[in-house]
């Protein structure tokens, strides 16, 4: 087969898709498919080896935003426009970027989702040139909704199959202002149109997905996410005193606030002695003043000097944080799509406890690697994470079975394996 995945990048700050993109292009390949993965925006920030590298960038932020913002540079001759593509811009717009914020991005978001009717038409130009310069792909990935506007000239300029991952799209959508969501959702719900195919990483975003973007049962399916797991491996010994971990980006909607809320009343009912606990993840401008407030709150509660803080970790790095671990937990407030956290800390041997909600209870079930709390009740999640620590049998079966469910189940070549069972079945033999 031949297979294309286009993907955002973010910049300097690690990215989930792009982590899962990137392993399943490595997957493909080494099952001597032919797999390009082609970045967008800015380049990707991964901590393992880039498939991406020797790819060029399309859509750079830099002519994206002018693109947006100024008819002059829509127009503007072909080599002004290639001077933004440069690597030291792009380096310096990666460095720079902050995420971005719905609440800024909704006539941006708008225009990208109207594809050649957008004012980005000249970047989706050069996207769809390029890739008809290319021995002609079987399947052209498309990493999330939100590129959705591509599609209709991708699929008329190479005639092949386009499919779309769902990994999120909705909590970003609806913090859209006002004036644009409605938009934004039913452009979405129009160019859908234009995939042959969704694959999404749970039932229960798939379901959810399919109903907001009025979809017939029969165009979604389920490819769950995989990692890349060489390298994750169980501690020799468990960590003396206990550590209670946290790794995603640090920020309200992953939790951190409602993980540090438990951890100081675990340390107040102090029926785990000297419990610690480690915080990892992505940490930028945008994460800065949470963290800062937090340290506040623990110093204030007078267990910030057995906290530690471990932002943007590379991958040994994070391999060795895990094995730090005792429990982890990254408690989102919101519907996340998977979490591909928590098959790194159960990889690593390390049970989890998540919010009765989203895609975890999926997770769980399917893995046996750990506990549900309820979402959003530091009490609850301190009762589940205190029934770990205080139960080293059921902790440590929960921690194999997660283990070995993530070896079986979850690994970047079962979800390449997955992905071409879907696609041959959908479409034919590729």
């Amino acid at each position: 087969m031949n297979f294309v995945q286009i993907t955002p990048g973010a910049g300097s700050m690690y990215c989930g898709n792009c982590l899962r993109d990137n392993a399943l292009v490595a997957a493909l390949r080494k099952m001597n498919h032919t797999a390009v993965l082609v970045p967008l925006y800015l380049p990707l920030t991964l901590d393992e080896a880039d498939q991406s590298a020797g790819t060029p960038l399309f859509f750079s932020g830099l002519k994206v935003y002018l693109d947006q913002k100024t008819q002059f540079f829509r127009n503007a001759p072909a080599w002004l426009r290639k001077t933004l593509d440069a690597p030291s811009l792009l380096k310096w717009a990666s460095d720079h970027a902050a995420q971005t914020r719905p609440e800024e991005a909704g006539d941006l978001i708008l225009s990208m989702l109207r594809g050649e009717e957008g004012n980005q038409a000249r970047d989706l130009e050069e996207l769809v040139a390029w890739l008809r310069a290319q021995p002609r792909p079987d399947v052209v990935c498309l990493s999330n909704a939100m590129l959705l506007g591509m599609a209709r000239q991708i699929k008329a300029a190479l005639g092949g199959r386009v499919v779309c991952m769902l990994q999120g799209e909705d909590s970003f959508l609806d913090a859209l202002p006002e004036e644009t969501r409605a938009a934004a959702w039913q452009t979405l719900a129009e160019r859908a149109a234009d995939v042959d195919l969704f694959l999404a990483p749970s039932h229960y975003f798939g379901g959810l997905m399919a109903v907001r973007l009025n979809l017939p049962e029969d165009r979604v399916r389920v490819v769950p996410n995989g990692i890349q797991v060489e390298g994750y491996q169980p501690a020799s010994l468990p960590p003396d005193p206990p550590v209670l971990g946290y790794f995603a980006r640090m920020c309200r909607e992953k939790g951190l606030d409602v993980l540090v809320e438990a951890y100081i009343l675990l340390r107040q009912r102090n029926r785990v002695e000297n419990l610690k606990l480690r915080v990892g993840g992505s940490c930028g401008p945008a994460e800065e003043p949470l963290v800062n407030a937090l340290r506040e709150e623990l110093k204030a509660n007078g267990v910030l000097g057995d906290v530690e803080f471990c932002p943007n970790l590379d991958r040994a790095g994070k391999e060795a944080f895990y094995q730090s671990l005792s429990v982890f937990s990254v408690p989102a407030t919101y519907g996340e799509a998977f979490g591909l956290y928590v098959l790194e800390a159960l990889a690593s041997g390390v049970p989890v406890v998540q919010p009765r909600h989203a895609a975890f209870p999926e997770l769980i079930e399917a893995t046996g690697g750990g506990m549900l709390c309820e979402p959003g009740d530091p009490e609850s999640l301190a009762d589940a994470t205190e029934k770990l620590l205080s139960n080293p049998i059921i902790s440590g079966n929960m921690a194999a079975d997660g283990r070995k469910a993530v070896l079986e189940k979850y690994s970047a070549a079962r979800m390449a394996q997955n992905l071409l069972d879907v696609l041959n079945q959908e479409f034919g033999t590729l």
